[in-house]
């Protein structure tokens, strides 16, 4: 692609790696068309963040083309995944460490299928304390890690597909299709309690974004490979 094509507008299908943030790929992506084409300046944008601890599809739109980044923020979103059960942390994933325990023994596949059917449809979610959602100016895992407390208000979202893939006690693998402004994490946390036990988020990955697919994204390695 040209330096006008990146102008006029891209929509790249990049698979974030591991413990980058989605703001960081944004930035490699925009130093590396600068440098590739010597430009000073190029609008660089992502639809949709995902956590440095989540993998997978990120789409990323570049100059005219990032007016309608709205448009692919709103679509269907799936994600697989694993929750490992019987123990909760307050990020709701690997981020800070387990801080309770729950019993496991209970928990069976008949359990864990039935307990899906709860959350399939449109549900109350509370986003987690660690999200970047802005409170009085705040964003809330700026006052989660002051150890700070805050009342979060429960959204509606929708989840129109959620199911079991893998039971390998503690750890369940998951997929999930949901509607945007959904926390995986979230439901990990009130997946656990629903099987009264806990739960956290142990790995996530997203693969579609609409109809865009994981399978047909670079990597931030084999995008800087192509411009060259």
């Amino acid at each position: 692609m040209t330096e006008e094509d990146f102008k006029n507008g891209q929509v790249l299908l990049i698979d974030k790696p591991l413990n980058w943030t989605s703001f960081q790929v944004v930035n490699k992506l925009r130093w590396e068309i600068k440098q590739r084409f010597n430009i000073k300046k190029i609008k660089v944008g992502h639809a949709g963040t995902l956590d440095p601890l989540a993998t997978g599809l990120l789409i990323i739109c570049t100059g005219k083309q990032t007016k309608e980044i709205h448009t692919y923020q709103g679509q269907i979103k799936e994600y697989t995944g694993t929750f490992t059960i019987g123990g909760t942390t307050p990020s709701y994933d690997l981020e800070t460490d387990v801080d309770k325990k729950y019993p496991i023994e209970h928990i069976t596949e008949e359990l864990l299928i039935d307990t899906t059917k709860q959350f399939v449809g449109e549900i109350q979610q509370k986003p987690p304390i660690f999200s970047a959602i802005k409170k009085d100016g705040k964003r809330l895992y700026e006052l989660a890690r002051k150890g700070e407390t805050t009342e979060i208000k429960s959204r509606i979202v929708t989840i129109s597909e959620f199911e079991i893939t893998k039971t390998n006690l503690p750890e369940v693998e998951f997929r999930v299709v949901c509607s945007k402004g959904t926390y995986i994490r979230s439901l990990a946390y009130d997946f656990g309690l629903a099987l009264n036990s806990g739960a956290h988020l142990s790995s996530l990955r997203r693969t579609k974004i609409g109809d865009f697919s994981v399978d047909n994204a670079l990597s931030v390695d084999r995008f800087i490979e192509s411009l060259k």
